[in-house]
């Protein structure tokens, strides 16, 4: 998941999913719309909510973009770990406020439902992206059609709410947003890892050493 999220991250700082779609009528006009600044990795600001598992993994394959700066939302996170891994932790708004992508990493509770709505969309600057690869329900489905639809906001889904969406969602046909049905996590070969590191983390156990995947009680609650 953090590398499905990491590439749809660098994908749209060049806007890949947009170009991709363009109708065939309008393409004679890219060259022109590739001089605006939208279409870049340099210098971009990040926003990440949740700093659990994935989020953490995707702030660190983000710092191969050496001049991106990485802003962390996470009521839990320890300020000195998010800066350890190379973001800074700071309050939603700020971070809806000043970033050029917002990736979506938290849990699906029910304080975090609906968390990114029509407020928190009006916050993003203009041009900004919406990654989601955590739950649909974490966004307001309609007030991010709208800003889609608008053509003020891009999007990346990989999960929505519902799921599918209905046949008739205008979300399929813009050229603005991208949508996968939820193929971030391990699919195919993949799925070999999670054999792996559960087997592996099995034999530490019975060895009576330090597990490195603990999940506690703690956890469950708050864990993506």
């Amino acid at each position: 998941m953090a590398e499905f999220a990491h590439a749809q991250i660098v994908l749209a700082g060049k806007r890949a999913q947009y170009l991709a779609r363009v109708p065939r009528e309008y393409r004679n006009g890219w060259r022109a719309q590739l001089h605006s600044g939208r279409y870049s990795n340099h210098g971009r600001r990040i926003g990440i909510v949740g700093f659990s598992r994935i989020g953490r993994r995707v702030v660190a394959r983000l710092q191969q973009l050496d001049t991106a700066e990485v802003l962390v939302h996470d009521p839990y996170a320890d300020p000195d770990v998010v800066a350890r891994a190379g973001a800074r932790l700071t309050g939603l708004d700020e971070v809806l406020a000043s970033v050029d992508v917002l990736s979506l990493h938290a849990p699906l509770l029910p304080e975090t439902i609906g968390m990114i709505g029509a407020r928190e969309l009006a916050l993003l600057r203009d041009g900004a992206t919406v990654v989601n690869t955590a739950r649909g329900a974490l966004v307001d489905t309609d007030a991010l059609t709208r800003e889609c639809a608008g053509g003020r906001l891009d999007a990346i889904l990989d999960v929505t709410e519902p799921e599918p969406l209905p046949e008739d969602s205008p979300l399929y046909d813009l050229p603005n947003v991208s949508i996968t049905p939820h193929v971030s996590g391990s699919l195919g070969s993949e799925t070999l890892r999670l054999t792996d590191a559960a087997l592996d983390e099995l034999e530490r156990w019975v060895k009576g050493e330090p597990l490195t995947s603990r999940v506690t009680v703690a956890d469950l609650g708050v864990a993506a």
